[in-house]
């Protein structure tokens, strides 16, 4: 999700709806987030939802250490190559 956040902007600015709540001599902080497309607030699941989604390619046990960092190293490897 892409974030821009402006601090200290002048409420002037602000389209027309959002400055007549706040007025005009005001300075406010501003966060804006893209939303994904086709998404919406009663779309949205749980993050248990989306990581239940995946469930199929988790990995549940590890006898070692070692294990858990190839398993690591794969992942980055594969996510690399799908970059190329």
């Amino acid at each position: 999700m892409n974030r821009i956040v402006r601090q200290h902007y002048p409420a002037a600015k602000l389209p027309d709806d959002l400055r007549d709540e706040i007025g005009t001599e005001k300075r406010v902080t501003i966060t804006i987030e893209v939303e994904s497309v086709g998404s919406s607030s009663e779309a949205t699941g749980s993050a248990d939802d989306w990581f239940s989604k995946y469930e199929h390619i988790r990995r549940a046990t590890f006898h070692s250490l070692e294990e858990v960092n190839d398993h690591v190293r794969s992942l980055r490897d594969e996510w690399d190559h799908r970059e190329r």
